[in-house]
């Protein structure tokens, strides 16, 4: 009588099922992979294998299916074991027991060979699986690893035929097949678990009496460094196989190779590995081992990096601003270096090594970087162990470009250049205000995303805040600009108002025009001034002028034309002379004006009905008052950008003189734009710096090309606060971006130190300073980017040097 069957666990149970769908996408994909081998085949008898091999495989495809699944329940029941007890079974004679044979051997080594390659395709997934599979009770190690798949594609292909050469075929090209499918299939068991109430359990390694170190979860024994969580034969024991064995050399395989990446990431939408606020899960012997780091009293403070060799700098001596030269304020100990062994041995996977030692390498070029003000540098000295804590849970840190941690460091560098003084205000307070948001991350919860989040926001309010103070101080330009560019506004959208109404009147072109675009400008300008009789007195003057270029009929209409005619002509002026108008046009509007006046005393008057209906036709289109400033919020088809307009002729002289305006009589557009080096090291670094980034095998790739620092596209990602430099004329100048008006027509720059200075500039102008090159940002590339391009720069030259 056969023994029942054992249920297994509901949880193992839904995972099977998954696996069965994975394994029948695999087998599909087999097939299709066997006969697009056997087209590109460069010899016969390899393509004769490759289309036997399909053959027989599409006749016994259920076949496969069938044991593929019977062998992986098989393996699963055996993991979970009996629940219930049974008596022990009775002891052998010592002449029954024997050694395996060579092909138990050989199918072993095989089925691990197949779950090393599943595994590296997947090992993010993976260890999320292992985390949830960790709280049900089913044996010492994982029923769902990658191993017990491999040894159940061995035997469904050994089911279904026995030829050597046709197994081999099938065992690779379903073990690549299969690689492929894992990696979604390990991912939907996580949600799938997960969906299911189960909690992710803390992998913990913790010591044991004997000295060793267990898996707290999983039960599987392993020594420091060493790694295993139900992964077989996969181990790195102390540092082995790491890619590099200290400073930069770990940084060896990590760049410029595009390996296979790990799904996930940020939010529980993604898997959401604990760690809370989003950020991915981290060993709990990892994170008490960070958190015991970043409390060491002093160690952010030293002498230089472990490996020396840079020079010594000028700056101020404590944070509190007091001067002194830079060699005597010594260069942040890089931690992570120098606890790096200890990091590894708390880690598990060469993922995790690669990673400490690329984050470590970073920042020694961040920690070194000659743009990044010394002050800064040892406050950002104070984040490497919660960026490394990042960059191991989240795969997302070294992919995304808005990932909020790397905003953050970057953010902190690229203000504190647009400092000179730190020992005064302004740099003196915002380095107050830096320390204090650094001090809460790193002697914080760090293991948040959220956090991250919330002080760049107050890092963006604060410099927000202090530059509108500045430019209050100084005579508050912001709202110059700003009341000037809602002036643009409302008249372009009034000019759109009469240019859409005029077009249904009969008039000349010229006219229809100067109405739309130019005195539209006046009648907007005197309701903004608070002059409603003058408003009224444009808006009529609107209509009028219409009806003077009618055709006069008798003596008496042309009588009242004339005598009309000086009145006309004085309202005409003055609010011509109210938007300075530039002579040019303005004789130009003249000159095809006085014909049509001319004209209008010649022709033959049209009937009392036409006129009176032309008259009503003004009247509800002049009777109107233009738009308020209330009406901005609501979008108009058709509407410009008040940035493509020029908004430089709606500033008084006295504006623009107060603001610094830059005009373009004032800018030496023919005089040679020269190279600024100014201490500036990334400028040998500045062609590849638009492809270099970050590439280490199972992490992402790059998603978006780093930001412009110069050229056409930098006007759209200039930030608030940064430092940019300016060449108008002989030498170029440094400046700070103070404000940026709503409509993004003016941009507000400061320069100088203790009597700041404003200079201001339109959207055009600052778009065609831009494109000359005469605008571009202080920084060739933000921070993480400057350091990872010197970081392959110093690889690639100790690679020349060793051959």
């Amino acid at each position: 009588m056969n023994a029942p069957e054992i249920r297994l666990n509901p949880h193992l149970e839904a995972s099977l099922t998954r696996l069965r769908l994975a394994g029948e996408q695999a087998a599909e994909r087999c097939a299709e992979g066997l006969g697009l081998s056997a087209l590109s085949a460069g010899q016969v008898k390899r393509r004769d294998a490759l289309l036997a091999a399909q053959f027989v495989f599409r006749q016994q495809q259920g076949t496969f299916l069938q044991r593929f699944l019977q062998s992986l329940r098989r393996q699963i029941t055996a993991e979970q074991g009996d629940p219930k007890p049974v008596a022990a079974p009775p002891k052998k004679d010592w002449g029954e027991l024997s050694l395996m044979d060579d092909d138990q051997v050989n199918n072993l080594v095989a089925a691990d060979r197949i779950g090393l390659a599943i595994g590296h395709q997947c090992e993010w997934e993976l260890r999320e699986v292992e985390s949830y599979i960790a709280g049900i009770q089913t044996g010492e190690r994982n029923p769902l690893r990658p191993e017990l798949v491999g040894q159940a594609l061995l035997d469904a292909v050994q089911a279904i035929t026995d030829d050597p050469l046709s197994r081999q075929t099938l065992t690779d090209e379903l073990t690549r097949s299969l690689a492929q499918e894992m990696r979604a299939c390990y991912g939907d068991i996580a949600e799938l678990l997960r969906s299911r109430g189960l909690r992710p359990q803390d992998l913990r390694v913790r010591a044991s009496p004997d000295g060793n170190s267990r898996n707290a979860s999983l039960g599987g024994a392993t020594q420091p460094g060493e790694f295993d969580s139900g992964h077989g034969a996969m181990s790195t024991r102390g540092g082995a196989g790491s890619y590099g064995s200290s400073g930069h050399g770990g940084l060896g395989g990590g760049f410029g190779r595009g390996g296979s990446s790990r799904s996930g990431g940020l939010g529980s939408g993604h898997g959401g590995r604990g760690g809370g606020g989003g950020m991915g899960r981290v060993d709990p012997q990892m994170m008490d081992l960070l958190r015991r780091l970043a409390q060491t009293p002093g160690g952010y403070e030293g002498g230089g990096f472990d490996g020396g060799g840079h020079s010594s700098r000028m700056g101020l001596d404590t944070l509190s601003g007091e001067p002194s030269a830079w060699g005597q304020l010594p260069i942040p100990t890089n931690l992570i270096h120098q606890h790096r062994d200890e990091l590894r041995n708390a880690s598990t996977g060469r993922l995790d090594h690669m990673v400490i030692d690329v984050v470590g390498s970073l920042f020694d070029q961040i920690l070194s970087d000659p743009k990044v003000p010394p002050q800064m540098a040892r406050l950002l000295a104070r984040l490497q162990l919660p960026v490394l804590r990042v960059a191991l849970g989240d795969e997302t840190f070294f992919s995304s470009r808005r990932h909020p941690v790397r905003q953050f460091v970057n953010r902190m560098a690229s203000l504190a250049c647009a400092f000179d003084d730190f020992a005064e205000d302004p740099g003196r307070a915002f380095l107050a205000h830096v320390r204090d948001l650094v001090q809460d991350v790193a002697n914080g919860d760090f293991d948040r995303m959220d956090v991250y989040t919330a002080k760049l926001d107050a890092l963006e309010a604060f410099i927000a805040e202090q530059a509108r103070n500045t430019l209050k101080a100084s005579g508050d330009a912001a709202a110059v600009v700003e009341r000037r560019e809602t002036d643009l506004r409302l008249q372009q959208r009034y000019a759109l108002q009469l240019q859409q109404q005029l077009a249904k009147v009969p008039m000349q072109e010229f006219l229809r025009s100067f109405l739309a675009g130019v005195w539209s400008q006046a009648i907007v300008l005197a309701s903004r001034e608070g002059a409603p009789e003058r408003a009224l007195r444009l808006r009529t003057l609107g209509r009028s002028l219409v009806m003077s270029v009618q055709p006069k009929g008798g003596t008496a209409a042309r009588a009242d034309f004339l005598r009309e005619l000086p009145n006309l002509m004085r309202t005409l002026n003055e609010g011509l002379d109210l938007i300075r108008w530039p002579d040019g046009p303005r004789k130009d509007f003249f000159g095809a004006l006085l014909p049509a006046h001319a004209e209008s005393l010649k022709g033959q008057a049209p009937s009392a009905l036409d006129t009176n209906l032309l008259i009503k036709q003004l009247d509800q289109i002049f009777g109107v008052p233009p738009p308020a400033e209330a009406d901005l919020s609501k979008p108009v088809a058709g509407e410009t950008q008040p940035a493509d307009l020029d908004a430089s002729q709606r500033l008084t002289p006295a504006e623009a003189k107060s603001l610094g305006l830059v005009e373009e009589a004032n800018v030496d557009w023919n005089g040679e734009v020269d190279l600024d080096l100014s201490g500036n090291d990334a400028v040998a670094a500045a062609e590849p710096m638009q492809a270099v980034d970050i590439s280490i095998d199972g992490l992402p790739a790059a998603e978006a090309p780093p930001e412009p620092s110069s050229g056409a596209q930098l006007m759209d990602n200039m930030q608030l606060g940064f430092a940019y430099q300016m060449h108008t004329g002989t030498e170029w100048q440094k400046m700070r971006l103070a404000h940026v008006s709503a409509g993004r027509s003016f941009f507000i720059f400061t320069h100088g130190n203790r009597h700041q200075e404003t200079v201001t500039m339109t959207a055009r102008m600052l778009k065609k300073l831009c494109e000359a090159g005469r605008m571009r940002a202080y920084e060739t590339a933000h921070l993480l980017e400057r350091a990872t391009a010197r970081t392959r720069a110093q690889l690639a030259a100790l690679g020349g040097a060793g051959r």
